[in-house]
This record gives structure tokens, sequence and C-alpha cells, in this order.
């Protein structure tokens, strides 16, 4: 049962999901005629590496990997959907990646950031400043994140991304319970799942406004790297919780832990249609018919 809780992960792409398994990736399209395109690829030896069984180092490391596997999922499913034969894959990739991270480090992090310390400011350092500003900052944070992901929803690309990200999600339900893998019995599952990415930025933002509350008053410029220094340390913890909360799901406290990200995964996902959930599921096997093909 445990690789069935751990071992596989998804994304939502353009028109279609990617699936990851231990050894390998797929990707289902539904390209412009109609058909579903497949591309399987074996994952990096990172996944297999002594790095994995260290916690906190391992959440940090295989986040980027898994930065840069979304990355290349999303051209790949980009380019079916142009029928461009131009790969964006190396410097070009993570290049793009780079500047995607700069970007949402600025607006959720450095933002509130600036703005909680502007805040302390004008309370001119009072005791109740230093926990003013921090507070305010990491509210901020949080408002942007939800606000910027409801916002998106109503755009109509991404309605249909959020409806193949509730395609993957309950393909991966109904695998991990054990189900037939057809349209019609994967449909009946929720489109919440403990692993979600939209459950570790939540966890992300919460573990910030604990731990930047903390730290207590700073100088600004410490204040904004303090933000960016510790990003890295608070991804490792998310990444931790994340895995816990996954392998105990059945403890009620833990039930009671992971209910609010759930609840925000209802501003990511959107109940899929029969063809969604035939790209979901075909993603899914692709890749457990690549984890046969590619040896470890």
């Amino acid at each position: 049962m445990e690789d069935r809780i751990i071992s596989y992960g998804g994304q939502a792409v353009i028109e279609g999901v990617m699936m990851r398994g231990q050894k390998a990736f797929a990707v289902a399209m539904r390209a412009p005629d109609g058909k579903i395109a497949i591309h399987k690829e074996g994952l990096a030896s990172v996944y297999r590496s002594k790095i994995t069984k260290i916690p906190f180092l391992r959440g940090v490391i295989l986040l980027w990997d898994a930065l840069g596997l979304g990355m290349r999922a999303l051209t790949l499913s980009a380019n079916t959907q142009t029928g461009e034969d131009q790969k964006l894959e190396g410097p070009a990739l993570y290049l793009t990646l780079g500047l995607s991270l700069t970007l949402g480090i600025g607006l959720f992090f450095l933002l509130p950031a600036a703005l909680g310390g502007w805040a302390e400011h004008l309370l001119k350092s009072t005791s109740s400043a230093i926990w003013t500003g921090n507070l305010l900052e990491g509210v901020i944070r949080l408002l942007l994140l939800i606000g910027y992901i409801w916002a998106i929803g109503f755009m109509p690309d991404v309605k249909r991304l959020f409806g193949y990200h509730g395609a993957e999600h309950k393909t991966i339900n109904a695998f991990e319970a054990g189900a037939e893998l057809t349209p019609e019995a994967v449909s009946k599952f929720s489109v919440e799942h403990p692993r979600c990415g939209t459950a570790f930025l939540l966890t992300l933002v919460l573990l910030s406004i604990l731990v930047f509350t903390l730290l207590g008053p700073l100088p600004i410029l410490w204040r904004l790297v303090s933000r960016i220094v510790l990003i890295p340390v608070l991804a490792g913890i998310a990444v931790e919780y994340i895995r816990w909360t996954a392998n105990h799901l059945k403890n009620p406290l833990v039930q009671m832990l992971i209910k609010p990200n759930l609840a925000l995964q209802h501003l990511t996902t959107r109940e899929p249609d029969m063809q969604m959930l035939e790209v979901a599921i075909e993603s899914f096997q692709s890749m457990r018919k690549a984890e046969q093909e590619f040896t470890v």
C-alpha cells in the first residue's frame, strides 16, 4: 500500500495531465485533432538517490526538480496544441522557471514583507508593531495567494486547466481506492487530494506566518533577505508535513489539520468532463507502463 500513498503525483497541463511515478513520468494531451497524444520519459536519478531518504533536504531538491518537470510537461503540451516542433528545454527551460520563481517570490514574499515593514515604521517600532507588522505581512501573503487563485479561475483557459486538475485528482483517488480506471468509475471520486500542490502552497504560506512572526522586528533590508533565504527551509518543512499527513490520513487530528488544504483545492479544481477523465486515465496508465520500461 505504501506505493499507492506516496509514489504517485500529477499535474494538469494545457489540455492534458502529467503523471509521475518513481522511475518515469507520462504526459497525455488532447491533440487538436481530438486524439490523445502520449509522451513518456524516465525520471532523473535524483528521484532514486539517497537524498530521497534525508528529511527536509529531500523536499527542497525534489521540489526544485519537480518544478522543472512541470515546466517540461507544460512545454510538451503547449507544443502539441500549437503543432510546433521547437522545444523549450535545457538552459532556456530553467531560465523560464527562474523568471517565474522570481516573479512569484516578489509578489508573494517580498511585497507582503515590504508592506509589513512599512506598517512597523508607521507604528514607530512599539511593542505592538513587532507583532502587528509581521502578522499583517502574513495575512497579506495569504490573501494574495487566495485572491490570485480565485481571480485566474475566471479565465476560460484556466478553468479548463483546473478541470484537468480535477481529473488528475479523481484518477489518483480511484487508483488508491482500488477502483476500476474507467471514466464512469473515476468520475465518482473526489476532486480533493491531500498531496496536491495547492496543499503545499497553503502550508508554505501558513508556516511563513508563524516563522516570520517569531523572527520579530528586522531592518527592512534584512527583513527582505530573510524572506528569500528561509524559503527553502520553509519548503522543506512543508514537504515533510504533506508527507506526514498523507501517511496518517486515518488519524482524526490529521483529518482536521488538512481541511484548510482540501478546502482551497476547490479553487484550483473543477469537475472534469468525460474527455478530461479519459486523458487523465490514459496518462496514469501510460506512466504505470513506463515504470516497467525504464530501469532503475
